[in-house]
């Protein structure tokens, strides 16, 4: 058989099982994540590892939960009433009104009129590069808590959110815990079902990546971390500038501390947030993430989520090719066998937060590897994104 037969052979089918056992690891690394997020998930709140304290009650760590803003006012409201049903007895709520020339900053006081230990920062001017990036740094300057836990201003939380996301930082040797976000079902049609599967989706590979240790991604709207860990790191100043903030900070504390990261899957820790209103804005939104994983400052996100993306293109741009070169269907074919995995994995642990739409769901098989290649394709022609009107780079 001439050499260039056997590599070839070597290269489709080596393509289809290494991408087909790396999903297979996903889904094992989601098991021990699903497993771990049974055992912390109990009853109990209090932390004697990092309160100091021995058997018997100890008082509960004080948690910060910090959220940028900038000209929410018509998306906040579901967020402010959340939050001030929490019933965990040690939070304080850290906003960062950045620049807003809306009525954000009114919303913000009058929630702090009903609440104590409310602070807000009002930012005249932010220098960026990541102009979320340095509100969160005030943020994080300004908050007192042993535990800062994150969010977005069109998010919604549930009732026992702040607990139950403290209640997964139990081990003092877990340095932060990502929640899951899901997307609301904002209408009929494709394109509102797409946006809650897409998400969906996107945190299932997050959490088995975690799973096998290899977390790079992070969703920031649901993240909780130690002040410990941040400072083993050596603070948040040290997180390099990116389009995709939270990665970047996750993929440093696994790169530079001994902490652990998980990904919590629970029922009771779920955040809700907004889901796009036209294509264009989602694709902004899904392109910045991709910029962020093909690009991110981080060497080993950069090799997991760019041979991901790669792989996941190559299969797609093959099936053109079918009808002159038949023998190319391994490549796609893993993509797909891929694609069923997760969408068991996704449907099975996420169901109660997705949308009742049964059969509906086996469009996503098709669509989810077809969309991921068109965003990939854009990030390697360098296409642009922007957060709140200001370009961010990559």
């Amino acid at each position: 058989m001439p050499a260039a037969v056997v590599l070839y052979n070597l290269f489709r089918f080596g393509f289809a099982l290494v991408f087909a056992g790396l999903h297979c690891a996903l889904m094992v690394g989601l098991f021990r994540e699903w497993r771990w997020d049974r055992r912390m998930a109990g009853p109990g709140f209090v932390l004697p590892g990092r309160t100091g304290g021995g058997p018997g009650p100890a008082e509960p760590p004080k948690v910060s939960v910090i959220i940028p803003l900038r000209n929410e006012a018509r998306r906040m409201a579901g967020l402010l009433e959340s939050l001030d049903g929490q019933d965990y007895p040690r939070a304080e709520f850290v906003f960062i009104d950045d620049r807003s020339s809306d009525g954000t900053g009114g919303l913000l006081r009058g929630f702090a009129e009903k609440r104590t230990g409310v602070i807000i920062i009002t930012l005249k001017e932010n220098p960026g590069p990541n102009h979320k990036q340095y509100a969160l740094s005030r943020g994080i300057e300004a908050a007192s808590g042993t535990l800062l836990l994150f969010t977005d201003a069109d998010c919604e939380v549930p009732p026992g959110w702040i607990r139950g996301m403290t209640r997964r930082m139990e081990d003092p040797r877990t340095g932060a815990t990502i929640g899951p976000v899901f997307k609301k079902h904002g209408g009929r049609g494709f394109f509102h079902l797409y946006q809650c599967f897409d998400h969906a989706v996107r945190y299932m590979y997050l959490a088995g990546s975690t799973g096998i240790g290899a977390a790079g991604g992070g969703f920031g709207n649901n993240l909780i971390l130690s002040r410990e860990a941040l400072q083993a790191i050596g603070g948040y100043g040290t997180i390099p500038p990116s389009p995709t903030e939270d990665a970047a900070l996750i993929s440093r504390l696994r790169s530079h501390s001994d902490y652990a990261i998980h990904s919590a899957c629970g029922s009771d820790v779920p955040v809700m947030t907004q889901g796009e209103s036209s294509w264009k804005d989602l694709v902004n939104q899904t392109l910045r993430w991709n910029n962020g994983g093909l690009f991110s400052p981080d060497r080993s996100t950069r090799l997991n989520f760019g041979f991901l993306m790669i792989t996941i293109s190559m299969g797609m741009l093959a099936i053109p090719l079918l009808p002159f070169v038949p023998s190319l269907w391994p490549l796609p074919g893993a993509v797909f066998f891929a694609m069923t995995l997760n969408t068991i994995a996704t449907l099975a642990l996420f169901r109660s937060s997705l949308p009742k739409k049964g059969a509906a769901y086996g469009l996503q098989l098709v669509f989810t590897p077809l969309y991921f290649t068109f965003l990939t394709l854009l990030s390697f022609f360098g296409i642009k994104t922007d957060w709140k009107g200001s370009r961010v780079s990559s």
